[in-house]
């Protein structure tokens, strides 16, 4: 295992396998972390909700060598809450990684507006969320970048970016994974299509050619989604938080779905395995 200084670069295990938590769309929006009489998740908050699927997630029988969280660690910039996400990543003494989502550089105004009357304002990044980082084990390589533009909901996949992510799959043969927080297949749901990674075209066009690419993981849909393209698994990832309706044309909150997070076992072998985990209760 490899240290905890942040940002982790480099992780192995006894058996070379690595097991990644994958935690996404936090959208923490005030601290009320600690204990609560709640007797349902629908009554936790998105910061408690965030505390109670971590504490879960490592309670279960398998070990955890890295945590990646797929951005929107908030839903409106301020300082203290990553101050707080990041202090309790590091007491996990797991290494873990985060990446920028569209709310990590963009304040929204008039939630309570129609959505095309709304103002967003583009806020800076902050430090710790990165950008065209590399994670490498035994046998994998991890490419993440940062998909967020500041002052808009969709996504981008630029292409500095799209010859970064080219340069490290010519470069190292290993097995890879990149993550990053927009999607870059379609979920067939027309409003969280229109907020998509855009260049993506471009991204499958360049990428598709290296065999060495295994794995896409992202978050932003708020929802479980697998495709296989071009030879690459490309999986989408519940919330923390508060989940949408899939195949839905307009914007459905989904009600009934449970918070969630992600696991991935990345093999010694180059193979993975991947499932999702929903909040006990």
């Amino acid at each position: 295992m490899s240290s905890l200084n942040y940002p982790t670069a480099f992780i192995d295990s006894i058996d070379h396998q690595i097991n990644v938590l994958q935690l996404s769309d936090l959208h923490i929006t005030e601290l009320t972390q600690g204990k609560t009489l709640a007797t349902n998740y629908d009554q936790l908050s998105c910061c408690q909700r965030f505390e109670k699927l971590l504490d879960q997630a490592l309670k279960e029988p398998i070990r955890c060598d890295l945590i990646l969280v797929t951005g929107d660690l908030v839903s409106k910039v301020c300082p203290d809450i990553y101050d707080y996400i990041f202090t309790v990543l590091e007491n996990t003494n797991i290494p873990f990684a985060c990446v920028a989502g569209n709310h990590d550089v963009t304040d929204e105004l008039g939630a309570h507006l129609p959505f095309d009357q709304r103002t967003f304002l583009a806020k800076p990044a902050d430090a710790r969320l990165l950008s065209r980082h590399v994670i490498e084990t035994a046998n994998w390589q991890l490419l993440l970048i940062d998909s967020a533009i500041p002052g808009k909901v969709a996504g981008e996949v630029s292409t500095s970016d799209i010859n970064w992510l080219s340069d490290q799959l010519t470069n190292c043969e290993k097995p890879a994974l990149i993550a990053l927080h927009h999607h870059v297949t379609p979920m067939h749901s027309s409003w969280i299509d229109q907020h998509i990674a855009e260049n993506a075209d471009m991204f499958w066009q360049k990428l598709s050619q290296f065999a060495n690419l295994r794995v896409i993981i992202s978050g932003h849909t708020h929802q479980e989604h697998v495709k296989h393209q071009h030879g690459v698994t490309v999986y989408t990832t519940p919330s923390t938080c508060y989940q949408f309706k899939p195949l839905e044309d307009d914007f459905t909150m989904d009600i009934d779905a449970r918070p969630g997070y992600r696991w991935l076992q990345l093999g010694n072998n180059g193979q993975v395995a991947s499932w999702v985990k929903r909040m006990d209760t």
